[in-house]
């Protein structure tokens, strides 16, 4: 518990004093974002944000990444596999976020990598990750990652080796870089508003350490379990470790918010919003809680979401639209609604389908005992 605390609060005052620092590099070295015109669609009043320091995700990562390893050490419990494994996918979707932004600021255009090149290197940071998470049992025999489908945990019949082991390993990968990839894309498409995708992320992880914990509490090896617990409890490799890196995380995000919220001093950019990705994407694997992480991440799948409905749409009508603009979030600017108001309640959606995966994750634990 102690690790928990101090990576908590190392990392919350890495972001929250050490930004200013921060801003007056990114400042120095020419680190402003880059707006595109009315003329390619965006909300003209954007145009005000041009020049505001980006890349601010750094900030986050680091802290996180320094909060975590002091932590951990310091508190007696040092950092295990399965923690390294989510600052490997937070640090690599990081990277690609950083290539594209960075491209963006060398031509001074709004576009980066392309869609397809975006995906390659989220593939090229998945695919290894997702070998390495089947080894390295512990002494029950637990690996960080399982080759299972899993809900509020692994689903016995959907094992991907059951299928041979040449073909299961590679729809196993196919299925981790699907998750990793998808919710890079997610968070990537919902960092739009100043403070929307750090607050979104707050509640996501928040919630997910949240279940993490529990199953600290209610892991299989534990000695404190009654017998009528045992069939509820829960084969996760290191949950205390993820716990203290989503926690990390979270506090991180927390510093980084009082920066990032309307009016926005500082913006995460790609690097900052796909490693929001790839936490979520690690946890979820994990954990073993892929399929609920939808509903628990769920606010960050309306963008993702609006913006397929607008192409399938258009395509389907000829040309016709089904907002006004997407992601839903600009729809929603479009039609007059204030940058805070959006925020604050995508807020509150994010909050209300954080809980209710918190809900379902517990009831299904009840249902169990």
């Amino acid at each position: 518990m102690r690790s928990l605390l101090m990576a908590s609060a190392i990392s919350l005052s890495f972001s929250l004093f050490l930004t200013p620092v921060f801003l007056r590099a990114f400042r120095r070295w020419g680190w402003g974002q880059v707006i595109r015109t009315p003329d390619s669609g965006n909300n003209p009043r954007h145009g005000l944000k041009r020049g505001t320091p980006t890349m601010g995700g750094v900030i986050f990562v680091c802290a996180t990444v320094l909060g975590y390893l002091v932590g951990t050490y310091v508190g007696g419990s040092p950092p295990t596999v399965s923690g390294l494994l989510v600052i490997w996918m937070m640090v690599g979707f990081a990277i690609v976020g950083f290539i594209d932004d960075f491209m963006k600021l060398r031509r001074q255009r709004s576009l980066g990598l392309s869609g397809w090149r975006k995906i390659v290197g989220q593939i090229i940071v998945t695919v290894p990750w997702a070998l390495v998470a089947l080894q390295f049992p512990d002494a029950q025999g637990q690996t960080p990652a399982t080759a299972f489908v899993s809900i509020f945990r692994d689903v016995s019949v959907l094992n991907f080796l059951a299928l041979g082991a040449a073909v299961g390993i590679l729809l196993y990968v196919a299925w981790i870089s699907l998750i990793g990839v998808a919710w890079s894309n997610s968070t990537n498409v919902t960092d739009g508003l100043d403070g929307l995708a750090t607050g979104v992320g707050v509640f996501t992880i928040g919630a997910m350490s949240l279940i993490t914990f529990w199953q600290f509490q209610q892991r299989c090896d534990s000695a404190d379990l009654v017998d009528s617990y045992q069939q509820a409890c829960y084969q996760t490799r290191d949950p205390l470790d993820l716990t203290i890196i989503a926690a990390a995380f979270v506090a991180a995000l927390v510093g980084f918010l009082w920066w990032n919220a309307p009016k926005a001093q500082v913006f995460m950019g790609d690097v900052g919003s796909m490693a929001i990705g790839g936490v979520i994407a690690a946890l979820s694997i994990l954990s073993h809680t892929e399929i609920l992480t939808i509903l628990t991440a769920g606010a960050f799948i309306i963008g993702t979401g609006s913006v397929i409905l607008q192409r399938l749409y258009f395509k389907l009508t000829r040309g016709k639209r089904l907002f006004l603009m997407s992601p839903f979030h600009h729809h929603l600017e479009m039609r007059g609604w204030s940058e805070t108001n959006i925020v604050i309640r995508m807020w509150i959606i994010a909050a209300g389908l954080a809980v209710t995966g918190v809900g379902f994750f517990y009831v299904e634990w009840l249902a169990r005992t």
